[in-house]
């Protein structure tokens, strides 16, 4: 078996060497461009650890894994279109780079080439994947869809909030989980758990990003601490302490989010000081635990030997102990 550090560099290589089309250049080298843009790739990771579970063959798994990491790069090219968006991992985005047609007309052919790479899965489980790929790509555009609803909205609930990172986040990581395990040849229940714990596990890492906006080490988190609350993005902190804030901090909160002029990161502290007040930070962090706690119940609960799922199983605890 080889171990994850193995699996990512065959899927770096795989990546380096695959090519989207040629003609024409404007279409084609955006995508070039943002796939070259690698983040952690922990995605199509997760897919060949799965299968690596039940077989010890995962050469045809890394074809539909590089699928994953494509639909989820189309996904962010679109994303970052409808937020305007100036910077995908520290370089500008598509549409900044080229325009905003290109980048549309771009990430759909990415979509497309993401249904090419998927139909390397052998075909007797060809149809189940593209069924559940098919259903996974339709709720990660509900949950965007969601998101830009929660924009003119003050009243978006825990629970509305949590749907919405699940179908916007964590259902493609329960998929990519779920792929790595059909292909590699797990039974329906294994199938299962594999999935629920990719949902799990990656509703509290849309957790964990909230929490590390706000709390998180500028040098380890790689973006602006804070940038939530600057631009009043309703994460899970904000909408906790907008149903939980009473009294002054009501008015303070309130003051703060219409306010049109203001310092950052007086704006910032004063915002972070009703945080703590509520104990929103206790709260998160006990929600994040939660939802961590479940996703890895799921994975020892796989009936294999433990010698097997011990590479996935330490990659995810490093996943969730990560700092960025």
């Amino acid at each position: 078996m080889l171990n994850p550090d193995q699996l990512l560099q065959k899927l770096h290589s795989e990546f380096e060497k695959h090519t989207y089309g040629v003609n024409p250049a404007e279409l084609y080298e955006p995508i070039s461009y943002i796939m070259s843009l690698h983040g952690k790739r922990f995605r199509p990771l997760l897919t060949l650890l799965a299968a690596s579970i039940y077989s010890d063959n995962v050469e045809s798994a890394i074809q539909p894994a590089m699928a994953v990491e494509v639909f989820h790069n189309f996904t962010l090219m679109h994303d970052d279109i409808m937020d305007r968006a100036p910077l995908r991992r520290g370089q500008p985005t598509v549409h900044e780079k080229w325009n905003a047609n290109t980048a549309i007309l771009s990430g759909d052919v990415m979509l497309i080439r993401a249904y090419d790479l998927l139909l390397d899965v052998p075909k007797e489980q060809l149809r189940s994947v593209l069924v559940r790929f098919n259903q996974t790509a339709a709720e990660v555009c509900e949950g965007q869809q969601l998101d830009m609803n929660f924009e003119t909205r003050w009243n978006v609930s825990e629970e509305e909030y949590l749907e919405m990172i699940r179908l916007k986040t964590s259902v493609l990581l329960g998929f990519a989980l779920e792929l790595g395990g059909i292909i590699g040849g797990a039974d329906e229940e294994s199938v299962k758990l594999l999935y629920s714990a990719g949902e799990n596990m990656g509703i509290g890492f849309q957790l964990k990003d909230d929490l590390l906006d706000v709390y998180g080490d500028p040098l380890k988190f790689g973006k602006q601490v804070g940038g939530d609350i600057i631009s009043n993005k309703k994460t899970f902190l904000l909408i906790e302490a907008l149903s939980k804030a009473a009294g002054s901090h009501k008015e303070e909160l309130d003051k703060w989010i219409s306010a049109g002029q203001f310092d950052p990161e007086e704006k910032v502290n004063a915002v972070k000081a009703i945080y703590e007040v509520l104990d929103i930070r206790k709260f998160t962090e006990e929600k994040i635990s939660t939802y961590f706690e479940r996703g890895l119940a799921d994975l020892r609960s796989l009936n294999v030997e433990e010698a097997r799922k011990a590479s996935l199983l330490q990659f995810v605890q490093q996943l969730v102990e990560r700092e960025k």
